[in-house]
């Protein structure tokens, strides 16, 4: 352990409150996953206080962060991959303090990665693909060629995880040396995206197809946690009802853009409802295949 932190941690392991410390120490190898810092210490607390706590300190020409962050925040950015560093510091980090075995525990909770929590990762990942493809597709038809290929590039990331998931795993910051073990497909359309000689124009068009087709493979998989939270309800759903509702909450700007493209697939299809006036509709979801 950095001396100069131990009577940080000790503090931190004195307080009722604290489950577990992670100590994760900068390498020359994996310095991103330290955000250039020298030391990251991850304090995991009860989660009746505040949600995450930040402090810097800094010896000599050393420099440390501190977050101290609730089970509910930390739960956040494993699931919803909304800090995608919290699995490479929980999967690697050093045990500085366990209380009651609370970081073993986690630790197996992650391995085991249960089902309900991959469902619903898988459909965040997938919503945003979908966000991304489709963006990316239009900017495309529109002729501008480096905002596509932007798009592009970040879909294929989100396609990387979604096989990430899928094989039972958490998508590491190493995503790609994660994706290259599992699926070559995958890993070669990165590669002729980035890598190749042909005009980028082409590369875009070549991947635009490659992708549909990647992209359709995973629609069950991938909308199976919303489909299933559908059922929930006997007959149709407004956007409003679902933004309202806790289990759609996770996929946030792209739930709409999801349900759109799931209508376009034929695994929900929509209903129009009379408005107060009768002079216009609104548009409900319905679930159109019960296969999911």
């Amino acid at each position: 352990m950095k001396e100069w932190l131990h009577p940080i941690c000790q503090e931190w392991a004195s307080r009722c409150s604290t489950h577990g410390i992670l100590m994760i120490e900068k390498t020359t190898c994996h310095a991103a996953a330290t955000d250039t810092f020298d030391v990251v210490l991850l304090v995991i607390v009860d989660p009746q206080g505040e949600s995450m706590f930040l402090r810097q300190y800094a010896l000599n020409e050393e420099k440390a962060v501190l977050y101290a962050v609730s089970e509910r925040k930390l739960n956040e950015w494993l699931v919803l991959g909304s800090h995608r560093k919290a699995v490479d510091w929980v999967f690697n980090g050093k045990v500085v303090f366990d209380r009651d075995g609370y970081v073993q525990k986690l630790r197996q909770r992650l391995e085991q990665f249960p089902p309900e929590e991959r469902r619903l990762k898988m459909g965040i990942e997938f919503a945003k693909l979908i966000r991304r493809y489709t963006d990316g597709k239009a900017l495309f038809a529109a002729q501008h060629w480096l905002d596509s290929y932007n798009h592009m590039v970040q879909a294929l990331h989100h396609l990387a995880r979604l096989t990430v998931i899928e094989h039972g795993l958490y998508p590491e910051v190493t995503v790609w040396n994660q994706v290259k073990r599992m699926d070559g497909r995958i890993y070669k359309l990165y590669e002729e995206l980035v890598g190749s000689e042909e005009p980028l124009p082409k590369r875009l068009e070549l991947l635009l197809l490659a992708s549909e087709f990647l992209i359709h493979s995973y629609v069950e998989s991938g909308s199976s946690h919303l489909c299933e939270a559908l059922k929930e309800k006997n007959g149709a759903w407004s956007v409003e009802e679902m933004i309202g509702h806790p289990k759609f909450a996770p996929y946030s700007v792209d739930l709409v853009i999801m349900l759109e493209y799931l209508v376009e697939r034929k695994v929900l299809a929509v209903v129009e409802m009379p408005t107060k006036g009768n002079t216009m509709f609104e548009r409900y979801y319905v679930l159109q295949r019960e296969t999911f």
